[in-house]
């Protein structure tokens, strides 16, 4: 069975997700870590549409990457214009990759509507681009724009495209669902129609936006296509694109399909959390594979049934992803969750001890007062280290004051000061920001840094405040949870307490000292 070559666009149409924003530097991190994993092409971007794209190209040259190949990304040539004297295409020669994808028009709607001319003069386009890219000794992949659609309006001239890109020497041709707006069924159906009409390998480019572009991509494979792009994370314009994480999921766990190297499959979510921490976009826990909670099971049934044998709610083993199983735990759930988790603190701590039957009552009675652990993983991890009297503290408070302050122009603002003390040592920092609690985290991450420089790669990602008794007015208790990430996972911590800095406090010290014990272990 052949490999499935895995061609990825998270710099160029993961850039085009709202509210991202790749730095060159951000860029160069996430082509260093995909060529990590294997990927086999990595898309960096357009040359001829701005500067940072352009210096993009320049310094990805004088990296020395392992596996991967670097393409540009542009557009056929202009209409009635040499593609010799085209600019666009020009500048994708400057680029000095060894591959070039190329995007041209296969939808009638687009030639006739959009870019205004003629069928016949869209084909010497294509065509005309690829031989001029072809005389400059590069390796061409031809993006097919909206194919699909284009197919079911005109299935004649959309292959008549295809053709035209094959006989100029196309080395690959990629069908591109654009719109997003194709069904699995007539992803198949139309490869299906096409393949045996052509001789250059085919390839697949799914868009999400009916929430199957995973699924496009998979029935194109099936069909016969030996190329797909997407993003990571599914980052990408509109709804995103099919997202490599889940389709290298499938292929290496459910079709046996090779792509990237087996030792890489195992980086996958470590991969993944990176390229979202590089992002700033958050990883949607339940994503498929690599999603913080897509071995996580809840309830006194599941966890008894994966005890017996995992296979009864697990799909795959999550380590060949590189996730592992989490058992969330809540009062609901019993002492075995509580016995699980120490065992994975290496203490063995039976069912019916003494112990177990002492941290149920504390977290019975935890709960009890509004503390909820199955959504504070971490914090309940270093409950049961409390308890058990196998955790020691990186730091102690010695106090905190914040105080906040709206000036007269209407601009507000908080400052905190914090005293801790570290291995003896009584150290004492203040910082400002937009309200207390990240005034607070500001100051005691600036204290704790100088001891623990790690403490960079983390950041919250959520915070979120839940008022318990509203009986109570502005005197109720209130819970407050704090999602954190770094560059290889994220977790939650939590904080209760009638006053809302405190509780903040408590759950924002819980999720650094979590970051540091996790750090602690490798």
């Amino acid at each position: 069975m052949s490999r499935i070559t895995i061609y990825d666009t998270t710099l160029r149409d993961g850039s085009q997700t709202e509210g991202i924003a790749f730095t060159l530097s951000d860029k160069l991190k996430i082509t260093t870590k995909l060529d990590e994993i294997g990927i086999h092409y990595i898309e960096g971007g357009w040359p001829g549409s701005n500067p940072k794209d352009k210096a993009y190209f320049k310094e990805v040259r004088k990296k020395k990457l392992k596996s991967a190949t670097v393409a540009a990304f542009g557009s056929t040539r202009r209409a009635k214009t040499k593609a010799s004297q085209d600019t666009n295409l020009q500048e994708l020669v400057k680029s000095q990759t060894e591959v070039i994808t190329i995007f041209g028009k296969t939808w009638d709607l687009h030639i006739t509507d959009v870019i205004k001319t003629s069928l016949s003069e869209n084909l010497k386009m294509i065509t005309d681009s690829i031989k001029f890219l072809k005389k400059k000794k590069k390796k061409v992949f031809y993006d097919a724009e909206h194919f699909f659609d284009g197919y079911k309006a005109n299935p004649e001239y959309a292959l008549t495209t295809l053709c035209a890109a094959q006989d100029a020497g196309a080395d690959c041709i990629i069908l591109c669902d654009t719109n997003g707006g194709t069904l699995p069924r007539e992803v198949k159906n139309i490869v299906l129609a096409i393949k045996d009409k052509l001789d250059a390998p085919l390839g697949i480019h799914a868009h999400d936006d009916l929430g199957v572009g995973v699924a496009n991509s998979i029935a194109a494979i099936e069909a016969g296509c030996v190329h797909v792009q997407g993003t990571f994370n599914g980052l990408g314009e509109r709804c995103g694109n099919a997202d490599l994480c889940t389709i290298i999921g499938i292929l290496h766990t459910k079709m046996k399909q090779k792509s990237i190297p087996d030792k890489s499959i195992s980086k996958l979510m470590e991969a993944s959390y990176f390229i979202s921490e590089i992002s700033n976009f958050k990883l949607a826990d339940n994503a498929a594979f690599v999603g913080h909670s897509a071995f996580a099971h809840k309830g006194g049934v599941h966890i008894d049934a994966m005890i017996k044998n995992p296979l009864a709610y697990e799909h795959i083993d999550p380590a060949v992803v590189g996730n592992h199983r989490r058992f969330v735990t809540s009062e609901l759930a019993g002492k075995m969750p509580i016995v699980l988790k120490a065992r994975q603190i290496d203490v063995t701590l039976d069912k019916k001890s003494p112990e177990a039957k002492k941290l149920l009552k504390e977290l019975q009675e935890k709960e009890h007062s509004g503390y909820q652990f199955e959504a504070a993983d971490a914090s309940f991890e270093l409950f049961v280290k409390r308890s058990l009297k196998k955790y020691k503290p990186f730091f102690t408070l010695e106090g905190f004051k914040t105080t906040s302050e709206k000036r007269f122009d209407g601009h507000v603002f908080a400052e905190a000061s914090v005293r801790v003390n570290v291995d003896g040592q009584s150290k004492f920092s203040a910082s400002d920001g937009n309200g207390p609690v990240e005034a607070l985290d500001n100051a005691l991450r600036k204290v704790l840094k100088k001891f623990y420089p790690r403490l960079e790669e983390m950041h919250l990602t959520d915070y979120k405040v839940r008022v318990l008794d509203t009986t109570a007015g502005t005197a109720a208790k209130v819970r407050v949870l704090i999602e954190s990430q770094d560059n290889t996972g994220s977790w939650t911590t939590v904080g209760v307490h009638e006053n809302i800095i405190e509780a903040s406090w408590e759950a924002l010290t819980d999720s650094i000292e979590y970051k540091l014990l996790k750090d602690q272990k490798k």
